[in-house]
């Protein structure tokens, strides 16, 4: 417990951790590359498409987490009789599709 709230851990292979922070790693260029062009007077759709690139980047990022999420913390849990996992998840699933 921290601060009086369980502490919970994920159980990302080192492959999966690599490719996630290579990942946001891009991102986080694409960010700065952003405010680039928009210090730069950038041509207004030039600077939203690169945003939409971003979130499309950020989307994938999410899906492979929810994949892994799913695969393993949420099986494990739901086997361990914790059922309230699910509605964890579903809080979640419709925070990712806003």
């Amino acid at each position: 417990m921290e601060n009086g709230k369980l502490v919970r851990h994920s159980h990302h292979s080192e492959a999966m951790k690599s490719n996630l922070t290579s990942r946001l790693n891009r991102i986080e260029g694409q960010i700065r590359g952003i405010k680039g062009l928009i210090e730069r007077d950038t041509y207004c759709d030039d600077v939203l498409n690169q945003i939409a690139a971003v979130q499309s980047a950020l989307n994938s990022v999410g899906r492979l987490l929810l994949e892994g999420h799913m695969k393993s913390c949420v099986i494990e849990r739901i086997q361990a009789g914790e059922t309230e996992v699910l509605d964890e998840l579903l809080v979640t699933v419709n925070k990712l599709m806003k």
